[in-house]
């Protein structure tokens, strides 16, 4: 990293931008050197300029920032990584919002965290390559949750301690993990579990993504499993997450 009082060089994934001003855009960025990030991109509106196609949200992206008087200025943007295949598939792009938008509201402008950036970027690369999407993501949310201090609690029954044993169980939010049938009275808001889907679950937390990649769940499992992640990453930020319905809304049309 080049770093100065008043510059910064930094390798960042643009997560999402918004218009500002007349002809300006306002990005939030995810770099390896500082984490979280927003920067004003002065003039990415005009036709003419260089920096637009550099600067699109799921873009890997070499950026040169000057300190504003509030924000970082770009001055100079390169893109590494355009991660191309995503931008050429509608379900891969919902896939892929998804990633960025967890990862945003999950963090803050809280300094550098570079196993976060490399599972972004890692997992963005997952999606351009794969065929099937659905173990890119799920290895990306247990990863995350895991990173961030939330790894849910799959092994053993989160209120008692003892082993989960081979038969259909239940998850609390509130408690961070499964309950055995004997506890399942002791979350606030708790959901069943299927031993397939526990079962999946379990494989890909305690995999890496080779192995976890070797697995395909049948679709009914998929739905529950998908079902269970969006109950507990909605308690987790208290508020629920737009690309899930988008990614819905696109299934439906396919």
């Amino acid at each position: 990293m080049l770093r100065t009082e008043r510059t910064l060089k930094v390798d960042a994934v643009v997560l999402r931008h918004s218009d500002w001003g007349e002809a300006d855009r306002l990005l939030t960025l995810y770099s390896r050197e500082q984490g979280k990030l927003r920067a004003i991109a002065k003039g990415v509106r005009k036709i003419q300029s260089r920096k637009a196609g550099h600067l699109e949200p799921f873009t890997r992206t070499t950026i040169m920032l000057a300190k504003g008087q509030d924000l970082w200025i770009v001055t100079q943007a390169e893109a590494a990584n355009l991660y191309q295949p995503i931008r050429e598939d509608l379900q891969k792009m919902a896939q892929a919002a998804y990633v960025v938008e967890l990862l945003d509201r999950f963090t803050y402008e809280e300094g550098q965290n570079w196993q976060l950036y490399k599972l972004l970027t890692e997992t963005l690369e997952r999606l351009s390559s794969s065929n099937d999407d659905f173990i890119p993501v799920k290895y990306y949310e247990m990863r995350l949750l895991e990173l961030l201090g939330y790894r849910p609690l799959l092994f053993e029954c989160a209120a008692c301690g003892e082993e989960v044993t081979a038969q259909d169980q239940y998850f609390s939010a509130d408690l961070g993990g499964v309950l055995c049938p004997k506890c399942a009275n002791r979350g606030q808001s708790v959901r069943q579990v299927s031993l397939d889907a526990l079962r999946y679950l379990r494989h890909i937390q305690r995999s890496d993504y080779k192995d976890a990649s070797r697995a395909d769940p049948p679709p009914a499992v998929r739905l529950e499993m998908d079902a269970l992640q969006n109950y507990y990453l909605t308690y987790l930020l208290e508020r629920s997450l737009n690309s899930p319905e988008f990614i819905k809304q696109i299934r439906k049309t396919i």
